[in-house]
């Protein structure tokens, strides 16, 4: 038996972990300071960063003693009302922003492992879960087993509803294309406040960790969906394969619809009964499925929570950055609409 190689830091995230308390469980930064996008950032990009913790009580009262400058005017509160606006508005998350760290800036939100757990595995909110379905850097791995299953679990749920999505011939940008879109469809800030070519800003130049997210995956989906680039030896290659294809029929479409988190499937449900005879989750799913605008319906029902969450979240972002670096932020957010 080999032993796991330890994971590598990037000096950089060594030192801002520095800075905060250490009892955190699983931790990563995104955005695109962090990952590679077609469009270069300024060098005053920030950081995104996660925390998940397993009490946010306890850590927000050590990172209040270490950062109270980090938090707006709602610390006079103390930790224990900053906790409990973590965990009862928006999607659970509590961010300080513009934040500056050194010779960086950066902006970190703190949720709890288990409401983290419950949005990979449900997609109450789609906001964590959404940033998941695309490459991050894990700064700390977790070692909690039902917390690394929810992660996986969340990637395969983001195939099935991609190729719900899709036609039945495809291209492979257009297979993670809509998979990273899946949580800004339905987000508001998208019509006003952020750059139209967000997600081919994110896909193109990160093929290859798209490829390692989902590779093997899509290898056990052999009966509904033909990817020909896994059949390839060079699999770093950034040539992109348009000859994708999967199985359209009602059966086909049904076990992708089974295979939904469950808050997507309540939403269907609704959807469905809208009006009509009240049909249980399953003969509602069995009936969308021979539905030809099952596409569509699904889209919409993603839509529905993805706003919900981003909007909760958005303003709950008002009081814990506090209004005058909420118009910072906002305003950084207009410039790098037309970058």
């Amino acid at each position: 038996m080999t032993t796991p190689r330890p994971m590598i830091v990037a000096p950089i995230y060594s030192r801002i972990l520095s800075k905060f308390p250490q009892n955190f469980t699983f931790c990563f930064a995104y955005g695109s300071a962090v990952k590679k996008q077609l469009v270069n950032r300024p060098r005053d990009s920030m950081i995104d960063l996660i925390y998940c913790v397993d009490n946010p009580l306890r850590w927000h009262e050590s990172n209040m003693k270490m950062n109270f400058s980090h938090y707006s005017g709602i610390k006079y509160f103390g930790h224990n009302t900053i906790a409990k606006f973590q965990e009862n508005f928006g999607a659970k998350v509590y961010f300080n922003t513009l934040v500056p760290l050194e010779d960086v800036w950066i902006k970190y939100g703190v949720i709890a492992t288990k409401d983290l757990v419950t949005d990979l595995l449900e997609w109450s909110d789609l906001y964590l879960a959404g940033r998941l379905h695309k490459p991050v850097e894990i700064i700390k791995k977790s070692s909690n087993p039902e917390l690394q299953t929810a992660l996986t679990l969340n990637l395969q749920s983001a195939v099935h509803c991609a190729l719900l999505l899709l036609p039945e011939s495809f291209s492979e940008y257009e297979f993670y294309h809509t998979i990273s879109n899946l949580s800004y469809s339905g987000d508001f800030r998208m019509t006003f406040g952020e750059n139209k070519n967000k997600v081919e800003n994110i896909v193109r130049p990160q093929l290859v960790g798209f490829r390692n997210l989902y590779g093997s995956f899509l290898h056990t989906l052999t009966d509904y969906v033909d990817f020909p680039v896994l059949q390839r030896t060079d699999k770093d290659s950034k040539e992109l394969s348009s000859s994708c294809a999967q199985d359209v029929s009602p059966l086909a479409k049904l076990h992708h619809l089974n295979q939904l988190p469950r808050w997507p499937q309540k939403a269907l449900t609704r959807f469905w009964n809208k009006g009509a005879l009240r049909q249980d989750t399953e003969d509602v799913l069995r009936a969308i499925a021979y539905d030809p605008d099952c596409n569509m319906i699904v889209d919409q029902c993603i839509r529905d929570i993805v706003f919900r969450s981003s909007v909760g979240q958005s303003l709950k972002t008002i009081v814990s950055a506090g209004l005058f670096k909420s118009i910072r932020y906002s305003s950084r957010k207009v410039r790098k609409m037309f970058w």
